[in-house]
This record gives C-alpha cells, sequence and structure tokens, in this order.
C-alpha cells in the first residue's frame, strides 16, 4: 500500500508474532565485509546533526515500548530492535544501520509552541496541533491502538482537549488508518469533528489497494520484509520507519475536502494555508503552511530521505516533475518565513536556511534524476542501462537526507523511464521473450546443464559476485524448482547482496527471496484489503470495476447475462456479462433483464468480494432477486478467487 504502502503488512506484521522458523542466516562474506567498510570512508559519517534533531523536544515515550491492542495481542512492541546500538555489523551497511538508529527515537516530541508530535509509534508520524480550545491531529498513524497510545502520552503530558479536526496529508494508509483511535464516526457526523483531506483523496485510498491489491499485499511482504526476524541478519528498519503497528485498520471519510493550492483554512484560532501536490508522493498530497508558528508541514514530499518514484510492491510510478516543482513552489511561497519544517515521517529540521537548503537538496535530487534519465533515454540508453550509470552529485547525493533508505537512485531512475517509455527497450529480442520457466530450461540446457551452471555460479559467488550468480541461477530455479542446491546458492547470493544494501526496502527484498527459497513460501493466512471501512469507502463503481477484474476470462467467454443491481438507497446500475467483459452503466435499468438484483452496497460488496452465499442473503431478508437467481449465481460461479500468497521466486 503503502496498502503503502505502503502498508496493509499488519496483518501478517512482525507485531503479530507470525515470524517463522527458518534456516539460519549465514555470516556475511568477506567481499560484504569489505563492500560495508568502505561505505564508512565515503560518507561524513561524522556529522551528528541528525541525532541531536531527532532527540530534540523530547517528553516521554512508553516504558517499555511496547502497545497492547484490546485482546492482549501486541499492536507495536520497539523493544525487538533493541539489537540496534554500537558500531554496524558486518551484515548490515553503515548508511543503513545509521537512519535504522535514528527510527528507534520515540516518544512525545515538542516541535515548537503548540506544535507536539507522536514518533516512533508506527512508520509514520501523527502531529498534534494545539488550537484555542482544542486539537487539530494530522495523520493518525496506520491502526487505532497505536494512534490512541499517542493520544494518550500527549493527555499525559499536556491539558486534556478535545480533538476538534483531523487532517489526512495523503491517501497512503499509514496516513490515516488509526483515526478512530483519536475520534469517532458520531462526533464527525455531528460537525463536532472536521475532517480535512486534500481533493480525491477517498478513491485514491481505496482504489489503490483493490484492482490490484492482492499481488500489492503479496509483494508487500518482501518490500517490508514482514516474515523476517528482526535482527542484524534479518529485518531492522522499513527507511521511513522501523515497521507498520498490528491492530485496527480504519477510515473515516473527509467532510472538508481542498481542492486548490492558496486554499485556507481557520479551526479554532489556527490558521493554515495549503499547497496542492497530486502525482507526487501519492496521487492525492498536500503540504500545509501554519503561519502562526512559521511551520510548513511538507507531508511526505520532503522527508530525510531519497523517497520512491516507484515502489518495490508495485503502483503507478509517481511523476518526478510534479515533485520537484511542488518543492521548488514550497520554496517560493514559505521560504523567506520559514523556521521549523515537519513531515509525516523522520524528525523536524529548525532554522530558516537549514531548512531551505534541505527542501532545495531534495528538489535538485529529483530533479536532476528525472532529467538526467530522460537525457539518457534520448541518447538510446535503456532503462537498465541508465539504472546502472547514473549517479547524483556529490554536492547533493552524500547529504544524509538524500540517501536511499526508500527509494533510490536505481529504482528511481527505472521508474521515470517506464514513465514516458513504458517497458519495451524498442529491441525486438525483448519484444516478444519467453517466460520465465520456459527461458530457464533453454538457458540451462545452453550452459550445459543444471550441475555446470551451479558450479560456476558457486565460483561467482566465492568471488564476490553476487547479482550475477543470483542472474544465473534464477534459470536453473526456474527450470527445476525442485532443486534444493540451486535454490540454497541463489539464496546465497540474494543474503550477501542484502548485507550490503544500504536501502533497507531492498534488503528486505534480498533477504525475504533468500528466505523463500530455503523454506518455501509460508504457510500464513494471506493479506486482506478489505477492510469494512474500506469496502464502505468503496464506490458502487469502484465495485463493479473489481468484478470484472475477478471474471475469469476464459470461462466466460460464450456466456451472457443482463443484470440490474438496484440499491435501496442508491442508483441502479445494468450489468451485462458479454464477450468475457463485465459492462455497467449506472442511472440504467434494463427492460429484458434476466434478473433484478436488490441489495445495497456493502450487500453487493459481499456477495462480490467476501465469498458471501446469496442464497443465505436471500433467506436473510439482506437481498432480493426477481427473475432468474440462476443468473446471479452463474456470474458469482465466474469470479475467481485469488491466492495471497503465490510464488514469487519460484514458478
Amino acid at each position: 500500500m503503502k496498502f503503502r504502502h505502503h502498508l496493509l503488512v499488519m496483518a501478517i506484521s512482525l507485531n503479530s508474532g507470525l515470524v517463522l522458523a527458518q534456516v539460519a542466516p549465514k555470516d556475511a562474506s568477506e567481499q560484504t565485509r569489505q563492500a560495508n567498510a568502505a561505505v564508512l570512508k565515503e560518507l561524513p559519517f561524522s556529522d551528528k546533526q541528525d541525532f541531536e534533531d531527532a532527540k530534540k523536544g523530547f517528553i516521554e515515550t512508553l516504558v517499555p515500548m511496547t502497545i497492547k491492542d484490546a485482546k492482549g495481542g501486541t499492536s507495536w512492541d520497539l523493544t525487538s530492535y533493541d539489537f540496534i546500538k554500537g558500531e554496524a555489523p558486518d551484515t548490515v551497511n553503515p548508511s543503513l544501520w545509521r537512519i535504522a538508529e535514528l527510527n528507534l527515537n520515540n516518544g512525545l516530541f515538542k516541535v515548537t509552541d503548540r506544535v507536539y508530535q507522536i514518533r516512533g509509534f508506527d512508520l509514520s508520524n501523527m502531529t498534534i496541533i494545539e488550537t484555542d480550545n482544542g486539537l487539530i491531529i494530522i495523520d493518525p498513524l496506520v491502526t487505532t491502538e497505536v494512534a490512541k497510545a499517542g493520544l494518550d502520552l500527549y493527555y499525559k503530558n499536556r491539558p486534556k482537549k478535545d480533538v476538534v479536526a483531523v487532517i489526512y496529508t495523503h491517501s497512503h494508509a499509514d496516513h490515516y488508518g488509526g483515526v478512530k483511535g483519536v475520534t469517532n464516526e458520531e462526533d464527525v457526523k455531528s460537525g463536532k469533528v472536521k475532517i480535512i483531506a486534500p481533493e480525491g483523496f477517498l478513491e485514491e485510498a481505496v482504489s489503490e489497494n483493490v484492482l490490484a491489491g492482492n499481488a500489492m499485499s503479496r509483494r508487500t511482504l518482501y518490500q517490508y520484509g514482514a516474515l523476517l526476524p528482526r535482527s542484524a541478519r534479518g529485518q531492522l528498519d522499513a527507511g521511513l520507519g522501523k515497521t507498520t503497528s498490528f491492530g485496527t485498520f480504519t477510515l473515516i471519510a473527509p467532510t472538508d475536502t481542498i481542492t486548490k493550492t492558496g486554499e485556507k483554512r481557520n479551526i479554532d484560532g489556527v490558521e493554515m494555508e495549503f499547497q496542492m501536490a497530486p502525482g507526487t508522493e501519492a496521487p492525492s498530497e498536500m503540504l500545509i503552511w501554519f503561519p502562526q508558528f512559521k511551520l510548513l508541514n511538507t507531508a511526505e514530499d520532503a522527508t530525510h530521505t531519497l523517497h520512491n518514484l516507484y515502489t518495490l510492491r508495485g503502483a503507478q510510478v509517481r511523476n518526478a516533475a510534479n515533485w520537484w516543482k511542488t518543492l521548488n513552489q514550497a520554496i517560493n511561497a514559505h521560504g523567506s518565513e520559514v523556521e521549523v519544517v515537519i513531515a509525516q515521517h523522520h524528525w523536524p529540521m529548525w532554522g530558516q536556511q537549514r531548512i531551505v537548503d534541505f527542501i532545495a537538496d531534495q528538489r535538485d535530487m529529483f530533479k536532476y534524476i528525472h532529467d538526467q534519465s530522460l537525457n539518457l533515454a534520448n541518447k538510446g540508453y535503456t532503462m537498465v542501462e541508465i539504472a546502472e550509470q547514473l549517479q547524483l552529485p556529490d554536492s547533493t547525493g552524500k547529504k544524509w537526507h538524500n540517501r536511499g533508505y526508500y527509494g533510490s537512485v536505481n529504482h528511481d531512475a527505472k521508474a521515470i523511464y517506464q514513465r514516458y517509455l513504458g517497458w519495451y527497450d524498442s529491441n525486438p529480442a525483448n519484444l516478444h521473450p519467453l517466460p520465465p520457466t520456459e527461458a530457464g530450461q533453454k538457458y540451462v540446457e545452453f550452459m550445459g546443464g543444471a550441475e555446470a551452471v551451479m558450479t560456476k555460479a558457486k565460483a561467482s559467488i566465492d568471488k564476490g559476485d553476487y547479482r550475477w550468480a543470483a542472474e544465473v541461477l534464477k534459470h536453473v530455479v526456474f527450470a527445476d524448482p525442485s532443486n534444493q542446491q540451486a535454490r540454497n546458492l541463489q539464496a546465497d547470493a540474494f543474503e550477501q547482496l542484502g548485507y550490503q544494501t544500504e536501502n533497507p526496502t531492498w534488503r528486505n527484498e534480498y533477504l525475504m527471496g533468500a528466505y523463500e527459497l530455503r523454506n518455501g513460501v509460508p504457510k500464513v493466512p494471506g493479506i486482506s484489503t478489505s477492510s469494512p471501512d474500506m469496502v464502505a469507502a468503496m464506490s458502487p463503481d469502484l465495485l463493479l470495476d473489481y468484478l470484472g477484474v475477478r471474471i475469469n476470462g476464459p470461462k466466460a467467454i460464450g456466456k451472457h447475462a443482463l443484470l440490474n443491481w438496484k440499491q435501496p438507497d442508491g442508483s441502479n446500475y445494468a450489468v451485462e456479462l458479454r464477450n468475457g467483459v463485465i459492462i455497467y452503466t449506472e442511472g440504467k435499468v434494463l427492460d429484458k433483464a434476466d434478473a433484478t438484483l436488490t441489495v445495497d452496497k456493502l450487500g453487493f460488496a459481499g456477495l462480490m468480494m467476501g465469498g458471501v452465499d446469496l442464497d443465505k442473503e436471500i433467506a436473510a431478508g439482506k437481498a432480493k432477486v426477481d427473475g432468474d437467481v440462476t443468473k446471479v449465481n452463474e456470474l458469482l460461479g465466474l469470479l475467481d478467487t485469488f491466492p495471497t500468497m503465490f510464488d514469487i521466486v519460484t514458478p
């Protein structure tokens, strides 16, 4: 996701205790030790300013740093990261170890007068603004349990005022999922609490996690390393924070929408001016200027990392041109006045010139990657070639806040190529390649058989040529996934690549690949993106779009059905199954429909998404069918159920 993302890892989170037994990870090789030692000479580790900033304003935290849910389960546990202290071990890139240490800072922090943050309670931050008589909450974390714990900690140290507004800065799950931990539907419906969000928020928050949600959810386990042990040989960070909380994910729809830059609000004496930032870090995003406090909230457009233009779990590519222009606009609008900058990840920064330099560095970084990727593309270089040679200038690239802890120059450059030119590099050899299993079998045959390839790959591993070993062993594994010796060798190569990388999401990807090669796909429940609040927020159109995605096309070919879907308190839809696809039209009623299904949106979602039995719904009076009920059941019978834990590193 972040469902970012970023983020339905919470369904099988490390916090849930579902980390599985595994073949023990190995030591760092000599080549890895040398590679990691070299990093200490390349970057300015003597600069400790970030450590000072990350601790500044600290008030209190929980001891121990664990948060339980109502049933006694663990929603959040930072004590499992107690191993992160002292010098970086050989199995961790020293720069990654540094950000992992910084992301351990946790608790309630005072940013400036009337502005506080809860940090280290989740992947993201929760910002609390004191109004004249109440509180504004900005981005209430991922789950209700940690959001409530954060607000309770604030109340322990500050006057207990009612929440009067909640602001969602953007449409990723770690910035709204805990909303019912700080307010409730009743107070929102009564007008006591406003929910403010940028234009397009609800549509983007829901749609990103639905149409390709099953694939994203499986891949998210790799990006966040959700099944890896927390250790110096396993998961230790996620770049923007440690990981995501485990618990109750919620959503309350916005009651006030920001539609244009310069729009202002005054909430109980607190003035805010909004800057729209669509298509940057999220499809729906905005920055917030607080003139009374001379404080700029950059949401997630300026944090202490090079951010993703493409997220490894899979998502639409982000717009680097929009991103740099957004940051430039923020400097031009508020650069002469700003004294504090915060974001909804990481720690604040103070001082006008430092802040302008920081935002300008991030702006210049995104523009350099954007412009030079296109420069090289226009010279005929392919996506992989561009990513391999593109490097940031030292003037931006060696700044700590521009290091690749979430995005990377390599995969961001590929994202730009993909955005402008797509997947095809114009070489006809890559136009219609063989699928991996068939290609693997032919590669292995051409290279003299599996034993010969493994012998050569083992020599490559011994020399530290892990990228090449991983590449050639991929073909052996896909030619014969039962070849455990080949799987183990590729796992060894992945593991060392993971130990060397600076980027925690790359590390998690490599180590999860090694884990599944050695142990197989875990026999655990998959991730579900259909929480009650998410389903309630889905539009009828999105439900019908997802219905079309779930149709098994080959099975549906030759079948035809005309259906009316009537909502007791909503629009009517004409639905037609034809040529293996679902065609729907809002506001139309078919006179010659095979059947008319009367059910509300949630009931329809249960039938189309949740496997609810139609006959039982009819018997319970929750649904009604006029006409041929077999046609409705025939349609339901054509819906595929997606495997949540499909193979990734094996066919």
